[in-house]
């Protein structure tokens, strides 16, 4: 275990994105709509608190959360029903990249996802052809309040989490997929927690040196997210400290 984070660079780079691209509000209403499917009471449904948190912590107005527990509450039987649907492929540079969506209507989601790789220098490919080179992990961001990068150790080793990284307000704790619950459990009793997800890390990413190639890695990860039902990319690279 250690503070160290290979892929901060691209988080903090996909976070100013997605803000920017104005897919939060949509993003949270699908993955809401999902968690609350089989009950849409925060109280009785755990995974529909976690989503509700994870929805506050990317600023989703109340008000708009509020709006979907009431949609969930009285939704009925023709309302959409969404599915969380993964994609593999390798994009610019033969770099590999896995891809989810959330969407009710895969036969349209899948000619999108599968255009943007194409026109963008990538190749769909199937189920399988990139998934051995990454790792399903749990994330879990919490409010640092003032620990130490020892103390916080402490509490990630205790908690049963993989790896940390050390941040002075902020801190990133590395879980395995199937743990990322109990661990945030565990870390709720002895701090805030902002936020929980489950994300694809490259086993061994390709560093990425050269300014046209992370030109074209940057175009390719942008129009990939531009589909309408694309929640998150994945990419096997990360960036040299050269070109941040």
């Amino acid at each position: 275990m250690s503070g160290h984070s290979k892929w901060s660079s691209i988080k903090h780079k996909k976070a100013a994105t997605d803000a920017k691209r104005g897919k939060i509000l949509t993003k949270h209403s699908k993955i809401l709509a999902v968690a609350g499917r089989s009950d849409p009471s925060p109280e009785t449904n755990a995974a529909l608190r976690v989503a509700i948190a994870n929805a506050k912590a990317e600023n989703v107005p109340n008000e708009n959360i509020d709006r979907i527990l009431k949609k969930l509450s009285g939704e009925g039987k023709d309302a959409a029903v969404y599915s969380e649907q993964v994609y593999e492929g390798f994009g610019p540079d033969g770099i590999p990249f896995v891809v989810t969506a959330l969407t009710d209507n895969q036969n349209r989601t899948l000619p999108a996802v599968r255009t943007a790789f194409a026109k963008n220098g990538g190749t769909l490919g199937s189920t399988g052809s990139v998934m051995f080179q990454f790792d399903h992990v749990g994330v879990i961001t919490v409010e640092t309040g003032g620990k130490s990068e020892d103390e916080l150790f402490e509490l990630v080793a205790e908690a049963g989490g993989e790896d940390f990284e050390w941040e002075a307000e902020e801190s990133e704790i590395l879980t395995k997929f199937e743990d990322l619950s109990a661990v945030r459990n565990a870390l709720e009793k002895k701090m805030t927690v902002k936020k929980s997800e489950p994300q694809y890390r490259a086993k061994d990413p390709k560093i990425i040196s050269d300014a046209e190639m992370l030109r074209r890695v940057e175009k390719f990860v942008e129009s990939v997210e531009d589909v309408d039902d694309v929640d998150e990319v994945f990419g096997g690279f990360d960036v040299d400290d050269s070109l941040a």
